[in-house]
């Protein structure tokens, strides 16, 4: 894994010199502030770049109880509201500097039977987010993607494909307007609420793994490294780009045998709308796509995008045919990661 490690922290050193943001006197918004990754990204501020006003809008009125009793901190603010409802968005907006937009929903099966809950909330509420924002005169609006959107096969994924491209055709939108907008796209995340390793630490206890097929792979990374890069990426944002790390690869079944070397596996199939392995940048984006230490972008295909802006940062071209899969990742966790992600899930190894 140190190959892996190296270039994570020579990216890291570079973006502190090219800080671009003042981020103690911003007002920062993050929609599904209330989830598990927007809870990272709240601790995470709040420890080392604490904004002016930090506003976490989420529609969970118990979880936005219970962080306002666990964090006494007085720039924090709590909307109550839905990304379905673009007049709270507009309320919500008022004077916000960056917008960090974590909500969705996301369960790949919940979505292949509820296909118009998940296009009301993630394509019309993406839609809605891009309104407010560029009428409230937003600087940055980040939103987070998924593997699911590189090639969707599945309702869930489809509709976020949909939100990244109106996020990233949102910056031709906003025309002499101040706001831009990007995307992060990565895999699994560690630590995050439906996990799979909590999942099997559960079903071990009966002495029988369910799983879906051996040969499945799938990319990963904790919540901590999501947080720390989409912070980046706010960072260096330009507008329209798609940001995705390298990140390591791991095969589920390898994980099993970490998780209960001593139980017996059922092999129950894959599920509805469910994929042996799973991309983060398709072939068909490598004509688009740009190579950094620890990082890909793929740049917008639209007229208006100036390709220079990223060989000035040190990017470089992709080879043609270039696809990332989880299956044909070049750094994988080894059996000895994996049981340390099971003993301290939040302390995985770094990004590259």
């Amino acid at each position: 894994m140190s190959g892996c490690l190296t270039g994570w922290f020579i990216g890291l050193l570079i973006v502190i010199f090219l800080l671009m943001i003042d981020w103690t006197n911003s007002t920062v918004l993050v929609t599904g502030g209330t989830g598990s990754f927007g809870q990272a990204l709240i601790g995470k501020l709040l420890r080392t770049i604490p904004p002016k006003k930090l506003i976490i809008f989420s529609r969970d009125e118990l979880k936005q109880f219970e962080m306002s009793t666990r964090l006494s901190n007085q720039s924090l603010r709590f909307f109550l509201g839905d990304v379905r409802d673009k007049d709270r968005l507009y309320r919500a907006f008022q004077d916000v500097d960056i917008v960090i937009h974590a909500a969705a929903l996301k369960q790949v099966p919940a979505a292949e039977y509820n296909p118009f809950e998940f296009i009301k909330t993630n394509v019309i509420g993406a839609a809605n987010i891009i309104d407010a924002a560029i009428d409230r005169g937003v600087k940055k609006v980040i939103a987070l993607s998924t593997d699911k959107a590189a090639n969707p096969i599945n309702l869930y994924g489809a509709t976020k494909l949909c939100a990244d491209k109106l996020f990233v055709t949102a910056n031709a939108y906003a025309g002499s307007r101040p706001t831009r907008f990007g995307i992060v796209r990565y895999g699994n995340v560690i630590g995050s609420r439906g996990s799979v390793i909590p999942l099997f630490m559960e079903m071990r206890k009966t002495g029988v793994l369910k799983l879906t097929d051996e040969r499945m792979t799938r990319f990963w990374l904790t919540l901590e490294q999501g947080v720390e890069f989409v912070l980046r990426c706010v960072e260096t944002l330009s507008g329209g780009e798609v940001f995705v790390p390298k990140i390591p690869s791991m095969r589920l079944m390898d994980l099993a045998v970490a998780i209960a070397p001593n139980c017996r596996f059922e092999f129950v199939g894959i599920r509805p709308g469910e994929k042996l392995h799973e991309t983060l940048i398709p072939k068909d984006e490598s004509l688009w796509c740009m190579e950094f230490q620890d990082h890909y972008i793929v740049q917008p295909s639209q007229l208006w995008w100036d390709p220079e802006v990223l060989l000035t940062r040190g990017g470089s071209p992709v080879s043609n045919g270039f696809h990332y899969r989880s299956d044909l990742n070049d750094c994988w966790l080894s059996g000895d990661d994996l049981c340390r992600l099971i003993q301290e899930p939040i302390k995985a190894p770094a990004l590259r």
